[in-house]
């Protein structure tokens, strides 16, 4: 695929799944044992700012990242690396990601402005 342009909204997502992560210090952290879901941030570019986050423990210790503000060019195969303030927490292959923006807002869309002939199949209420 693509894009027609650099900021295309095809090029951002703001879901991604990792495989098993390792986890540095605490395996995994205690909050995200306990809650289930931790607030964190994540980069999966070396020079990449740290982005905010929530992870979402799996059973198989895999986690679900959901990220604030959708991030552009994610790729399966690249490292998520987590972060606590200055603390490294972990890292874990990302392996797949949920829709992107664009697909997203086709949705959205298509949900607002229902084409004619699907307003003229709904019956009216008697």
């Amino acid at each position: 695929f693509k894009a027609p342009s650099r900021d295309h909204p095809a090029l951002y997502r703001d879901l991604l799944r990792t495989n098993r992560v390792h986890w540095i210090a605490e395996e995994p952290p205690a909050e995200l044992v306990r809650e289930k879901m931790m607030d964190c941030h994540f980069r999966f570019r070396h020079q990449m700012a740290l982005a905010p986050c929530v992870l979402t423990l799996n059973q198989d210790g895999s986690v679900w990242v959901t990220l604030v503000k959708p991030a552009r060019a994610i790729t399966p195969g690249q490292f998520a690396v987590f972060y606590k303030g200055d603390e490294c927490l972990g890292s874990g292959k990302i392996l797949r990601m949920g829709p992107s923006v664009f697909t997203l807002q086709q949705g959205k869309n298509r949900e607002e402005s229902p084409k004619k002939e699907e307003v003229d199949k709904i019956e009216p209420a008697t």
